[in-house]
C-alpha cells in the first residue's frame, strides 16, 4: 500500500503515525485519493489533531483492517452514519461519501467506530479477494478471532 500521500497534505503541528504491513490492495485506482481524503479530513474537521495513525491487522486470517484514527475532536454518534451521505458535513459533503462509494467498488466497507472527545477511527474491511501480502515481508499484527 502506498503510504507517501502523508507527505503531500500540509499537516503542521500533526504527527502522521504509520504501522501499515507490507500489503497489496487490490481497489478502484483513486485509493490514493481515499487516502488523502481521510488524511485531509482529519486535519480539517478533527479540532485540535496533534497525531494520525495509520494501521494494518489482519481479521481471523482472511481479511485486512486498516485504520486511521486520530486524537481530534471525534465524530458523535448520531452523526457516524450520516458523514457518509452526500451533501451532509462542514464543508463540501462530498468527500466521505466519495470515499465510501470508491472503496465499494471492490466490496471494501468503512466506518467510523471512535468515541466522540476522544478522536475519530475509520475502519476500512477489506475482504480477502482485494488485498494481499507482498512476497517475501513479515506481517506486522494479527488478530485472531
Amino acid at each position: 500500500m502506498n503510504t507517501q500521500i502523508a507527505g503531500e497534505i500540509q499537516h503542521p503541528g500533526v504527527e502522521i503515525g504509520n504501522l501499515v504491513a507490507p500489503v497489496e490492495i487490490y481497489a478502484d485506482k483513486l485509493l490514493p485519493k481515499v487516502i488523502y481524503n481521510l488524511l485531509d479530513n482529519a486535519i480539517r474537521h478533527g479540532g485540535k489533531v496533534s497525531r494520525i495513525q495509520i494501521t494494518t491487522s489482519e481479521l481471523d486470517n482472511v481479511n485486512l483492517l486498516l485504520v486511521f484514527e486520530d486524537d481530534g475532536v471525534g465524530v458523535r454518534d448520531e452523526e457516524k452514519a450520516k458523514i457518509f451521505e452526500y451533501g451532509y458535513g462542514k464543508n463540501s459533503g462530498f468527500g466521505l461519501a466519495f470515499v465510501r462509494d470508491v472503496l465499494a467498488v471492490t466490496d471494501i466497507g468503512i466506518c467510523e467506530t471512535g468515541v466522540a472527545g476522544m478522536g475519530a477511527r475509520f475502519e476500512i474491511l477489506i475482504p480477502p479477494q482485494a488485498w494481499r501480502w507482498i512476497e517475501g515481508k513479515n506481517p506486522v499484527q494479527t488478530i485472531p478471532n
